[in-house]
């Protein structure tokens, strides 16, 4: 195996300190990453769109300066991502390339004019666009079963899902095809991903990051952030996109806070957790999960030292209220389509859009103030905890084309309820870190029976640093890790 494959498996961080060093080339990691992905996304499908002839350009260019010296190569070794590659769910726009949002009509649209805000900032921390991600149509479902794509597979067991609606994000990290992504995360769209993939997936908290240049599916709860194999890689990632917009286009619902970077705290030693208040989410967090994905969680639970378990109050109204804004505000956003030409929307998403469209306005008006009542209660249990754990999935991948899966007793359907455990805790805001644990040994190599489910590491808003602190602990401890898959 040549240098830049060996990298390619490894954390961003250590590609990047490689290209810093001259150990490796932004060219060879890149070539490297566009081999990983011919060789294994015929079975993955994770790509929509590779960006091969940009990427190979803006790494050549990375290397020339490099190799010229002075203040400028200078300036290029201090970035913190230098020559990694990296792929972003395809409802952020890149250059040149329409922007699909898992959609067959979206085809039709004309070139995206500029890259979306968070690939210009992961760009101009020296990171590489190799590509678009496979996703479920319009980020309306769990499972990325794409009627127009294909299905993204889980690279740990391709028969299985990779979890939606950022299931090629998911995957393609999984897979080893690139360190880094993005994704969106509405009602749990990164976290289901991160958690059945088995690898690491951060959804700052509402408002933190800009959503300008990309695609929309409900602007009252949409968020958007990355997948990594390590959480140095995540912080990475997330500390570069951080910070107020300064552009005349601006996304409304960033609220243009100033960066607080969290990646010096975990090289300072955040596996350190003395002093916090960390506790376990019961009740509906555990009703609605199988021995499985309790298992997970108590295992990290013990790791961390926390025996408290506590209770969210209003958590299946809160979980009401954003089934309700979902339907509604994603339906009024495709209302023109929905009446001229229905037949294009995968099947499952038009229904469930056709049904926001009857909503009452009265009951839409109602769900937000009672999300606003759940938003004020849970802020008094950070009264009493710092960090909360809970299930990210209530249970493991599940096969392509299931239909349901059975909980405490009761016969689900798989699409919606894959996501009702993160639902409660997007709804309100909430900065999480969704962690991998394994089935068996913990540092075992994965088999197909012994499956990740990911555990959701919770703080208050704005306390991104606490659930990084939290996931670098587990990591450490291996408890928590994201092996590429075998394929």
């Amino acid at each position: 195996m040549n240098v830049a494959a060996d990298l390619l498996r490894k954390s961003a961080a250590a590609m990047a300190e490689s290209v810093r060093a001259g150990s490796v080339s932004a060219g060879a990691l890149v070539q490297a990453s566009l081999a990983r992905i011919v060789a294994t996304d015929g079975r993955v499908n994770a790509f929509t769109e590779r960006t091969q002839q940009r990427a190979l350009q803006r790494a050549a260019a990375l290397d020339a300066q490099l190799a010229a010296g002075g203040e400028n190569a200078q300036a290029l070794r201090a970035l913190p991502l230098l020559g990694v590659p990296f792929a972003v769910k395809n409802l952020f726009d890149i250059e040149g390339i329409s922007t699909l949002a898992g959609s067959k009509i979206e085809r039709e649209s004309p070139p995206a004019k500029a890259d979306a805000a968070l690939v210009q900032r992961l760009e101009a921390a020296g990171a590489v666009l190799v590509g678009a991600l496979n996703m479920d149509e319009y980020a309306y479902g769990f499972t990325t079963e794409n009627s127009h794509e294909g299905p993204a597979r889980n690279p740990h067991d391709l028969t299985r899902i990779a979890g939606g609606s950022s299931g090629g994000s998911g995957a393609a990290v999984a897979a080893g095809q690139v360190p880094l992504t993005l994704g969106s995360d509405t009602n749990g769209s990164i976290r289901v991903p991160a958690s059945l993939c088995g690898v690491f997936g951060l959804k700052p908290t509402f408002g933190r990051l800009p959503r300008t240049g990309s695609y929309p599916f409900v602007s009252s709860l949409d968020h958007l952030g990355p997948f990594a194999r390590s959480v140095r890689d995540l912080a990475l990632a997330y500390d570069a996109m951080q910070g107020p917009e300064t552009g005349a286009v601006r996304d409304p619902g960033c609220l243009q806070r100033a960066a607080e970077p969290v990646a010096p705290l975990l090289v300072q030693g955040a596996q350190s957790l003395q002093g916090l208040r960390i506790g376990v989410l019961g009740g509906f967090f555990r009703a609605r999960a199988t021995p499985d994905a309790l298992a997970v969680v108590d295992r990290a639970a013990a790791a961390l030292g926390a025996t408290e378990s506590v209770e969210l109050p209003m958590v299946q109204a809160g979980r009401a209220a954003a089934f309700l804004i979902t339907n509604s505000e994603g339906a009024a956003l495709h209302l023109h389509d929905l009446r001229k030409r229905p037949e294009d929307f995968e099947p499952l998403s038009r229904d469930r859009f056709l049904a926001g469209t009857l909503l009452p306005a009265a009951w839409i008006a109602r769900a937000q103030r009672v999300r606003r009542l759940y938003a004020e209660s849970v802020a008094r249990v950070f009264d009493r905890f710092d960090v909360l754990l809970a299930p990210a999935t209530p249970c493991a991948a599940t096969p392509i084309g299931a239909e349901h899966f059975e909980i405490g007793g009761q016969r689900l359907p798989v699409r919606p309820n894959m996501g009702v455990l993160t639902q409660p805790i997007s709804c309100i805001g909430l900065p999480v870190c969704a962690v991998p644990v394994w089935g068996g040994d913990e540092r075992a190599a994965p088999l197909p029976s012994k499956l990740p489910i990911g555990v959701q590491v919770i703080a208050a808003p704005w306390r991104e640093d606490l659930v990084l602190r939290v996931a670098a602990a587990l990591e450490a401890a291996g408890v928590a890790h994201a092996p590429v898959a075998q394929l």
